[in-house]
């Protein structure tokens, strides 16, 4: 193929397409990033921070705005609404994650002035390739929270344009050159390749030190074995798709209906293509709990397209291989009549049915749901130990969870499943502060005790290096004495 082909997703039609890289020109990208590597790697903070301030001032310029958010809306159907928040969003959390590093403290800089006289600290890893995702065409991609974590860590960045947003792609790439141009940061900070071949040669070149990846479990275990096929295997930081259980306790039952409501509203939310899109729904026995579901999505459902082709046929698809699976649909709320529209769908499922391999068990990327009835506790437990890790997980309470005696317990057999559990908090959307942790067990993530969103994204890409009676003109600047990044340091055990 020599181009990936722009489509809008409310007819189906191409609209334009863009160039795929040759190799020679990804081998040029990767060899500037490595040249790069080093300079950027030494260079302070706080100078790596103007740098992504740059790209973000560019990002709020109300005319760029404008025309990103009418091409974005283009190739993806999410509307001018949703798009112009997304752009904020980006464009903040550039600024976020170059305030976090100057802040410092990923690099978790130690040093023992006592015999032996060791100094420890995070070293960047050199170029990442990034993968973005389809559903965030902003906030997860050419310049998403991936991209923007690994510039900030000292990383330069090779993104690869994503096929279900080519175009837009092709100008957030044009636009990062642009401003980085009137910054100090050296040729090779970042670079952008497109095709599913230049992918895969990003992946395999010895200049790639890491991996970031957002998107479906199936790209993203693919790249992965790819990555551990190499000679010298690298690290792959994949956030993947996952069911996102939500139980609802006994106590909560007497809220079901408005409870309902909330659950049409977060799993049909940019129609259902979020990672943590809730998809089984665990409730007492006894309450037509699927049929309640299925009334309120009625009322409620959006109109709306999917991404891409792929991702429209494999939800469509995806209903029936949960019906053979033993899924019995109990309503659905038709989609646009055009283009690549899906009808939202909630299926009943007898909860003795998700077992462990189970097709139940494995994500519908879109709003297609399951409702699954528990008759007591030990019921509930049995099943909750079937899932796979997953992104999030969600308790829903009485108004008082403090009260509700299962909301404890609950959360104790939810903890180890998932990344993040809420109390009575849809999950679908993800804050970017200190705290958050999105990721999972895998195969939620290849990289468990990593977060690709939240402060602690930055500390993917470096790895410790202790320094054993190193003279200090020869230690990295995070270690030496002067401390002239003025980080936050653990000496002997205090931070200070």
């Amino acid at each position: 193929m020599t181009a990936d082909l722009s489509y809008d997703p409310r007819t189906g039609l191409a609209s334009g397409e863009v160039a795929v890289s040759s190799d020679e020109e990804v081998d040029a990208a990767l060899a500037a990033a490595a040249a790069a590597a080093p300079v950027v790697a030494a260079t302070a903070p706080s100078e790596r921070a103007d740098w992504l301030y740059e790209i973000a001032d560019a990002l709020d310029v109300q005319s760029t705005v404008d025309e990103l958010v009418a091409l974005a809306d283009e190739e993806t159907a999410l509307g001018e609404a949703r798009l112009r928040m997304e752009i904020g969003r980006t464009s903040g959390q550039l600024r976020y994650y170059a305030d976090v590093a100057v802040e410092g403290s990923y690099l978790d800089a130690t040093i023992d002035r006592t015999e032996p006289g060791l100094a420890r600290a995070g070293v960047p890893l050199g170029p990442v390739a990034v993968f973005g995702a389809s559903n965030f065409p902003f906030a997860f991609s050419v310049l998403g929270t991936d991209t923007a974590s690994a510039l900030a860590a000292g990383c330069p960045v090779v993104v690869k344009g994503h096929p279900a947003h080519p175009r837009l792609s092709r100008r957030l790439g044009e636009l990062t050159r642009e401003a980085l141009a009137k910054t100090s940061a050296p040729a090779g900070f970042f670079s952008l390749v497109t095709g599913f071949e230049a992918g895969a040669r990003l992946v395999r070149s010895e200049h790639t030190a890491a991996v970031a990846f957002t998107g479906s479990q199936r790209a993203g275990l693919a790249l992965w074995r790819m990555a551990n096929e190499r000679d010298v295997v690298i690290p792959v930081f994949a956030e993947m798709g996952t069911v996102n259980p939500v139980v609802v306790t006994p106590a909560a039952t007497a809220r079901l209906t408005e409870l309902a409501g909330g659950f049409v509203a977060s799993f049909t939310l940019g129609a259902g293509q979020y990672c943590t899109k809730p998809g089984l729904l665990f409730v007492p026995s006894g309450h037509n709990a699927a049929e309640i579901v299925a009334a309120e999505l009625e009322e409620r459902a959006p109109k709306a397209w999917m991404l891409t082709s792929r991702i429209a046929q494999d939800a469509n698809g995806g209903v029936g291989e949960l019906v053979d699976a033993g899924g019995t649909v109990a309503g659905r709320a038709d989609g646009p009549g055009a283009g690549w529209a899906v009808s939202a769908t909630v299926l009943r499922v007898p909860i003795e049915k998700l077992v462990s391999g189970s097709r139940l068990l494995e994500e519908c990327f879109g709003p297609v749901v399951l409702v699954a009835e528990y008759e007591d506790r030990d019921q509930l437990h049995a099943a909750l130990a079937q899932l796979q890790g997953t992104l999030t997980a969600a308790v829903m309470s009485t108004e008082n969870p403090d009260a509700d005696p299962d909301v404890a317990e609950t959360v104790s057999r939810l903890a180890p499943l998932a990344g993040r559990v809420t109390v009575n908090d849809w999950p679908t959307g993800v804050a970017i502060t200190w705290a958050q942790h999105h990721g999972g067990p895998w195969p939620a993530t290849t990289a468990p005790g990593t977060t690709s969103v939240g402060a602690g994204a930055l500390g993917r890409f470096t790895r410790p290096v202790a320094y054993q009676h190193v003279p200090d003109a020869a230690l990295p600047p995070a270690l030496r004495e002067a401390n002239p990044w003025q980080l936050p340091r653990r000496i002997d055990g205090a931070i200070g």
